[in-house]
């Protein structure tokens, strides 16, 4: 279900009616617009390129240090069984470590873990990553009444609603020039100077 915009609004943007387009129908195009818009967004949360499971501890493998610590209640989206869910956090585990200038060590902590009854799994990789998002901190939350937010999100679910109901999924321009590419890198672009210093940059590394 949408988290930032409503049916209601959407409709009230394009100008249709309900018995043409109902509520079902939009929060399709309201949650894909959402799924474009709320990861390039800061939140504290960690992608998860790794899992393993042994003696009933379940071992998340981050991409980058991920800021969690122990008791912290975390939420795993996009890994899969039995991982998926909401659980306090049992430990967090420095992996590695680097020596700086000053001769001092940087201890990055890259791994946690969760308590989850279950048999063994052997490591294996998640592709595309997972999501450890902290409880409460996650984008849906924390940008649900920024208008900065929601005019992005406006501005994407209209173009997906216009490329779903184009003849052909070309959407004409007001010069009736055909755009085959608004679904495109593009797409990123027309809401940048929206969303401002909340993109998180960190995503790069991801």
């Amino acid at each position: 279900m949408p988290s930032i915009v409503t049916a209601s609004q959407l409709r009230s943007v394009l100008g249709v009616s309900s018995s043409l387009y109902n509520d079902a129908y939009l929060d399709g195009i309201i949650d894909t617009a959402e799924g474009v818009i709320l990861p390039l967004l800061t939140e504290h949360e960690a992608a998860i390129q790794g899992v393993e499971l042994v003696d009933n501890v379940a071992y998340f493998y981050t991409v980058r240090p991920h800021g969690f610590v122990e008791g912290q209640t975390v939420v795993i989206n996009n890994v899969g069984a039995p991982f998926d869910g909401s659980r306090a956090v049992t430990d967090d585990i420095a992996t590695f470590y680097t020596v700086n200038r000053m001769g001092f060590n940087i201890i990055y902590s890259q791994v946690f873990t969760q308590s989850i009854t279950n048999a063994d799994i052997e490591r294996r990789p998640i592709i595309p990553t997972g999501r450890a998002t902290l409880s409460g901190k996650d984008a849906a939350t924390i940008y649900a009444n920024n208008q900065n937010v929601e005019s992005a999100v406006l501005v994407v679910a209209v173009e997906v609603f216009q490329s779903r109901t184009a003849p052909g999924g070309q959407i004409e321009g007001v010069d009736f020039t055909a755009t085959p590419y608004r679904m495109g890198r593009s797409l990123y672009s027309r809401v940048q100077g929206l969303l401002g210093n909340m993109v998180d940059v960190e995503t790069l590394a991801q």
